[in-house]
Protein backbone atom coordinates (compact mmCIF):
# COMPACT_ATOMS: atom_id res chain seq x y z
CA UNK A 1 0.00 0.00 0.00
CA UNK A 2 1.49 3.21 -1.27
CA UNK A 3 0.89 6.51 1.27
CA UNK A 4 -0.89 9.71 0.20
CA UNK A 5 1.48 12.42 1.83
CA UNK A 6 -0.47 14.38 3.32
CA UNK A 7 0.16 18.73 3.07
CA UNK A 8 0.14 21.07 5.55
CA UNK A 9 -3.13 22.63 4.09
CA UNK A 10 -4.18 18.65 4.28
CA UNK A 11 -3.63 18.37 7.92
CA UNK A 12 -4.61 22.05 8.47
CA UNK A 13 -8.06 20.94 7.38
CA UNK A 14 -8.41 18.04 9.55
CA UNK A 15 -7.31 19.91 12.49
CA UNK A 16 -9.53 22.56 12.06
CA UNK A 17 -12.65 20.13 10.98
CA UNK A 18 -12.70 17.89 14.29
CA UNK A 19 -11.69 20.85 16.75
CA UNK A 20 -15.20 22.62 15.28
CA UNK A 21 -16.99 18.89 15.77
CA UNK A 22 -15.87 19.24 19.50
CA UNK A 23 -16.55 22.70 19.50
CA UNK A 24 -12.95 23.40 20.98
CA UNK A 25 -11.09 26.49 21.06
CA UNK A 26 -7.74 25.53 20.42
CA UNK A 27 -5.29 27.43 17.84
CA UNK A 28 -3.36 25.38 15.40
CA UNK A 29 -0.26 26.32 13.62
CA UNK A 30 2.46 24.48 11.62
CA UNK A 31 6.31 23.89 12.55
CA UNK A 32 8.46 22.78 10.73
CA UNK A 33 11.05 22.63 13.82
CA UNK A 34 8.67 20.35 15.67
CA UNK A 35 10.89 17.21 16.31
CA UNK A 36 7.40 15.82 16.84
CA UNK A 37 4.09 15.27 14.72
CA UNK A 38 2.17 17.26 16.52
CA UNK A 39 2.11 18.53 20.35
CA UNK A 40 0.44 20.61 22.70
CA UNK A 41 1.70 24.15 24.45
CA UNK A 42 -0.87 24.16 27.48
CA UNK A 43 0.60 28.41 27.86
CA UNK A 44 -0.31 28.92 24.52
CA UNK A 45 -3.17 26.96 23.99
CA UNK A 46 -1.69 25.58 20.79
CA UNK A 47 -1.57 22.68 18.65
CA UNK A 48 1.60 22.49 16.88
CA UNK A 49 2.03 19.76 13.96
CA UNK A 50 5.28 19.27 11.28
CA UNK A 51 3.72 17.71 8.61
CA UNK A 52 7.07 16.06 7.65
CA UNK A 53 6.61 14.24 11.18
CA UNK A 54 3.19 13.53 10.38
CA UNK A 55 3.75 11.76 7.12
CA UNK A 56 6.87 9.85 8.43
CA UNK A 57 4.79 9.17 11.37
CA UNK A 58 2.16 7.65 9.75
CA UNK A 59 4.84 5.52 6.95
CA UNK A 60 6.16 3.99 10.18
CA UNK A 61 2.72 2.97 10.97
CA UNK A 62 0.21 2.30 9.06
CA UNK A 63 1.01 -0.95 7.64
CA UNK A 64 0.13 -2.09 10.74
CA UNK A 65 -3.25 -0.24 11.55
CA UNK A 66 -4.61 -0.07 8.29
CA UNK A 67 -6.56 3.56 8.33
CA UNK A 68 -6.44 6.23 6.14
CA UNK A 69 -4.02 9.15 6.40
CA UNK A 70 -6.80 11.30 7.56
CA UNK A 71 -7.34 9.31 10.33
CA UNK A 72 -4.17 8.75 11.51
CA UNK A 73 -4.05 12.01 11.54
CA UNK A 74 -7.37 12.54 13.74
CA UNK A 75 -6.34 10.09 16.21
CA UNK A 76 -3.26 11.57 16.85
CA UNK A 77 -4.81 15.09 16.97
CA UNK A 78 -7.32 12.98 19.59
CA UNK A 79 -4.58 12.48 21.98
CA UNK A 80 -3.18 15.74 21.73
CA UNK A 81 -6.57 16.89 22.67
CA UNK A 82 -6.04 14.48 25.34
CA UNK A 83 -3.77 17.29 26.47
CA UNK A 84 -5.70 19.93 26.78
CA UNK A 85 -8.58 18.68 28.59
CA UNK A 86 -6.00 17.15 30.92
CA UNK A 87 -4.51 20.30 31.72
CA UNK A 88 -8.07 21.79 31.59
CA UNK A 89 -9.45 18.91 34.25
CA UNK A 90 -6.01 18.68 36.66
CA UNK A 91 -4.53 22.12 36.80
CA UNK A 92 -1.26 20.23 37.00
CA UNK A 93 1.42 22.07 38.82
CA UNK A 94 3.50 23.36 35.66
CA UNK A 95 6.70 24.97 38.34
CA UNK A 96 7.26 20.47 39.11
CA UNK A 97 8.09 21.16 35.23
CA UNK A 98 10.02 23.09 35.14
CA UNK A 99 11.86 23.21 38.25
CA UNK A 100 11.54 19.88 39.79
CA UNK A 101 13.73 17.21 40.32
CA UNK A 102 14.55 14.61 37.91
CA UNK A 103 12.09 12.08 39.26
CA UNK A 104 9.39 14.02 40.35
CA UNK A 105 9.31 15.47 36.62
CA UNK A 106 9.21 11.86 35.31
CA UNK A 107 6.58 11.15 37.65
CA UNK A 108 4.26 14.50 36.48
CA UNK A 109 4.78 13.33 33.00
CA UNK A 110 3.82 9.80 33.37
CA UNK A 111 0.61 10.83 34.62
CA UNK A 112 0.50 13.84 32.00
CA UNK A 113 1.13 11.00 29.18
CA UNK A 114 -1.65 8.55 30.11
CA UNK A 115 -4.55 10.80 31.13
CA UNK A 116 -4.04 12.54 27.74
CA UNK A 117 -4.21 8.92 25.96
CA UNK A 118 -7.47 8.21 28.56
CA UNK A 119 -9.11 11.89 27.83
CA UNK A 120 -8.39 11.81 23.60
CA UNK A 121 -9.82 8.18 23.49
CA UNK A 122 -13.31 9.99 25.25
CA UNK A 123 -13.80 11.98 21.83
CA UNK A 124 -12.69 9.05 19.48
CA UNK A 125 -15.24 8.02 17.23
CA UNK A 126 -16.34 4.49 17.72
CA UNK A 127 -15.50 3.21 14.39
CA UNK A 128 -11.84 4.63 15.05
CA UNK A 129 -11.73 3.43 18.77
CA UNK A 130 -9.15 -0.15 17.92
CA UNK A 131 -7.08 1.97 15.89
CA UNK A 132 -6.33 4.59 18.38
CA UNK A 133 -5.74 1.92 20.98
CA UNK A 134 -3.16 0.45 18.25
CA UNK A 135 -1.71 3.99 17.73
CA UNK A 136 -1.29 3.95 21.49
CA UNK A 137 0.47 0.56 21.81
CA UNK A 138 2.46 1.65 18.81
CA UNK A 139 3.62 5.10 19.81
CA UNK A 140 4.99 3.14 22.96
CA UNK A 141 7.01 1.44 21.01
CA UNK A 142 8.79 3.75 19.01
CA UNK A 143 9.31 5.91 21.63
CA UNK A 144 11.11 3.04 23.21
CA UNK A 145 13.09 3.08 20.48
CA UNK A 146 14.55 6.37 19.99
Amino acid sequence: MINKVLYIWDIEKIIKNTLAEHRLNINYEFNNKLNAPMNYNVSTNTIKFNYLQVNGYIAKINFKIRETEENIVKLLLYHEIGYYLDFKKNKHDIKTLMYGEDEEIAQLMSVIERNSWEYGRTLVPEHLVHAYDQVRELDKLLLKSR
